[in-house]
């Protein structure tokens, strides 16, 4: 790779970074190339050497978004554990990654679609990250015979939704007020939906 390669991937990374700060910290309403170029050192017209506008960048930090949330539940949960329990536990740290990062929750449930990004697979992967995350517990209880597929897919939908829900409730009306209480209510809901 020749220097100015690098140089550019290097810039291109400052861009990129400056957008998952803003987002971490303050959520998309400020997100703009003006603030974007500002915290990664640049001027804006430099943005747009590397990128078409700002959503080019929040598509980008989704993609990475995604990424790290995969790598902090792997870190969150024990490789030995297999089916239903490993899926509460993975749903757990997917649930404690939104309420650490409570922008990254915004950016991905509370905003509007044309806000983010007008490219289908990037909704549709946001929309099935818990099931993505849970894939191989989902196939192992299909093969164990612990479910069928069309159950398997039935409890993947009420846990989308259910764990919207309450990351909504917690982390907008903190309702409940305590974390432990969020915390004890998640985990009950999910024994409700995947204890049979």
């Amino acid at each position: 790779m020749v220097k100015k390669e690098i140089q550019e991937q290097r810039i291109r990374g400052y861009f990129i970074e400056a957008t998952k700060e803003l987002l971490k910290g303050e959520g998309l309403k400020s997100v703009s190339v003006r603030n974007i170029a500002d915290r990664a050192g640049y001027s804006y017209a430099t943005l747009y050497n590397y990128f078409n506008d700002a959503k080019d960048l929040i598509f980008v930090c989704v993609k990475d978004f995604q990424v790290e949330c995969a790598a902090f539940v792997r870190n969150e949960t024990t490789p030995d554990m297999h089916g239903i329990e490993k899926i509460k536990a993975i749903i757990n740290a997917y649930v404690k990654y939104f309420v650490q990062y409570p922008g990254i929750f915004e950016l991905f449930f509370l905003e509007k679609v044309a806000d983010i990004s007008s490219k289908q697979s990037t909704i549709e992967t946001i929309y099935y990250l818990a099931d993505s995350l849970c894939y191989e517990e989902w196939a192992y209880c299909i093969a164990e015979k612990i479910m069928t597929k069309k159950e398997s897919d039935s409890l993947k939908a009420q846990i989308r939704n259910e764990v919207a829900g309450l990351l909504l409730f917690y982390i907008n009306r903190r309702q409940p007020e305590k974390y432990q209480d969020f915390v004890n209510l998640t985990q009950n809901q999910l024994n409700r939906i995947l204890d049979r």
